[in-house]
């Protein structure tokens, strides 16, 4: 079983990701090709925490999978915005 701390540094750990790559994503759509760098970097920070987010999981409990699935849907989300290049934020 995950303990709970390490659910809880994974979830901080994300959210400062989520942060980052939303930042990134948001200059990107201004900057367009200007940003490609750290808005890659952001893109392989998301991929890394999803990475990291199914190991846990495979450890985790009942309630500690369903706040990492949480975060996955967050993460993922954001992925996908990034590839299409779509704000839902401006809607």
């Amino acid at each position: 079983m995950a303990t709970r701390q390490s659910i809880d540094e994974f979830i901080q750990k994300s959210t400062e990701t989520l942060e980052f790559a939303n930042e990134q994503f948001d200059l990107n759509l201004r900057q367009e090709h200007y940003n490609e760098d750290e808005f890659s970097k952001a893109q392989l920070m998301l991929e890394d925490a999803v990475n990291e987010l199914e190991k846990l999981k495979d450890v985790a409990n009942d309630q500690q999978r369903e706040r990492l699935d949480r975060a996955r849907v967050q993460i993922q989300s954001l992925q996908n915005q990034m590839i299409l290049g779509i704000s839902y934020d401006n809607e």
